[in-house]
This record gives C-alpha cells, sequence and structure tokens, in this order.
C-alpha cells in the first residue's frame, strides 16, 4: 500500500491534495456518530513547536489529519525526496468548506478573534455562503470561568464544522483537550483567517501565491511578525542536515 503521508521531523503530513482533503472532510461531515475528527493544519512554525512540546507532539501524533500550511512544509518534503503536490491552508480548507456548506447546508461554530472580527466573519459568511447555517459563535476573550459554558454552548449547537482562532498552539491544545465533549464532527485551529474573512488583513494577491512568497507579503503587511519568522531558517537547516525525518 501506498504511504499516504510524508514525515517532517516526526510529523505525519497528508499527501492528499486540497481537493482530496475536502472531498475526505466532506465524506466525515456525511458520516454519523463517528466522532469529532481534529484537522491541524501545520506550518514550519508549529512543526518546530512539536520538538519542543510533548504535549504538541502527543496531539500531532493523535490527530486525524496534518496538511501543510506553509511552503517551508511542501519544499521540506521535496528535498527528503517525497514531494507534496501543494500547499493545503487552514484558510483554503474554510472556504472550500463553506463553498461546499452553501449546497448542503452544513452548520459551523465560530470560536476564537476579537468581538468584532468574529461578529464581522459571521456576516461575511452569511451574505457569501447563505446556504451555511452559523449556529453559534464566541470571541477567544473568554476566562477559565467561562470556559465550561463556552464548551457547552458548542456542544448543543454540535455543529459540522468548529473552526478555532486562538493562535498555536493553543488551538490545537485546546480541541484535544475538549474533543469528547464538543459534539462536532471536524475541528481545526485557522490561525488569522477569520482576520482574513473580516476583511481586516488583507491575503497575499495570487501572484504572490504562485511564487511561493505569501509569507513575505504577510511580513511586509504586518512588520510586527519578523520574530516568528526567524524559525524559517532553522526550519530549513534541520531539514537541509538531515534531521527533517
Amino acid at each position: 500500500m501506498q504511504q499516504q503521508t510524508v514525515s517532517i521531523m516526526g510529523v505525519p503530513f497528508s499527501k492528499l491534495n486540497l481537493q482530496q482533503t475536502l472531498e475526505k472532510l466532506a465524506n466525515r461531515i456525511d458520516k454519523q456518530d463517528d466522532g469529532l475528527f481534529h484537522l491541524i493544519t501545520a506550518n514550519p512554525e508549529i512543526v518546530m513547536m512539536a520538538g519542543q512540546d510533548d504535549e504538541l507532539k502527543s496531539i500531532i501524533g493523535r490527530a486525524g489529519m496534518i496538511t501543510a500550511d506553509g511552503i517551508g512544509v511542501v519544499m521540506a518534503a521535496k528535498w527528503q525526496g517525497e514531494p507534496l503536490e501543494e500547499r493545503v491552508t487552514g484558510f483554503d480548507i474554510f472556504t472550500g468548506l463553506l463553498k461546499s456548506g452553501n449546497e448542503k447546508g452544513y452548520s459551523v461554530y465560530l470560536l476564537g478573534a476579537d468581538e468584532e472580527t468574529n461578529r464581522k466573519s459571521a456576516e461575511v459568511i452569511a451574505k457569501q455562503y447563505p446556504g451555511v447555517r452559523i449556529v453559534g459563535r464566541q470571541n477567544g476573550f473568554f476566562g477559565k470561568d467561562e470556559e465550561a459554558g463556552v464548551v457547552a454552548a458548542i456542544r448543543e449547537a454540535k455543529p459540522d464544522i468548529l473552526v478555532v482562532a486562538m493562535g498555536a498552539p493553543y488551538s490545537e491544545k485546546w480541541i484535544y483537550r475538549y474533543k469528547s465533549e464538543l459534539q462536532a464532527k471536524i475541528a481545526f485551529g485557522i490561525g488569522g483567517s477569520l482576520d482574513v474573512l473580516a476583511g481586516k488583513v488583507k491575503r497575499a494577491p495570487v501572484i504572490w501565491q504562485n511564487l511561493h512568497l505569501e509569507w513575505l507579503y504577510r511580513l511586509l503587511a504586518q512588520p510586527s511578525r519578523w520574530r516568528r519568522q526567524l524559525v524559517l531558517p532553522k526550519f530549513a537547516l534541520r531539514v537541509l542536515f538531515g534531521r527533517g525525518r
């Protein structure tokens, strides 16, 4: 049987392209009572975090699927002689599910970001994808004493899709912590995707994406991200010197 994943520093990345990934997730949504499917969209930063965070590493090992959300991961796979067809980003997965959900009537719960961004994202979805049912939303600014109530609200809503925008690796850990209680079919962290959806942050133009320079566009648009970008050369060196497997 052909191997379905590529291991980059111990993280098993799915070989499925975006369309195949969306089809697999749609099949999962259509099934009944299979439990929550935890999807992780991992970039080099998350891969490097997993090397130093045993909890995150364990969560990654138990995830239903991990996709390559970053050109660095795609390049690393190519360097290892096990190429991935393309990036499969959280934003593209979410918008792809919204498109199919517009026809199939998927339900969505939005968790995370600030209140304005969360609300605006819900409004954009309602306008652009009227067939999608927004069964609940909650900004990411809630305390520990409110957490049980948030979990209960999601459980009652029983969304087909739960997206969590509370930053990595917090989103991944939060989903895993409450996995058995959430009653969602699919859940995944989407980083700053709600910011893009709400129009707060612009995504890189297609030409930048095609040139694999979306990371540079984001850095130029948000100079405060420069510290996060320092992980990229470290990631590349580990892969180049044979420590990526």
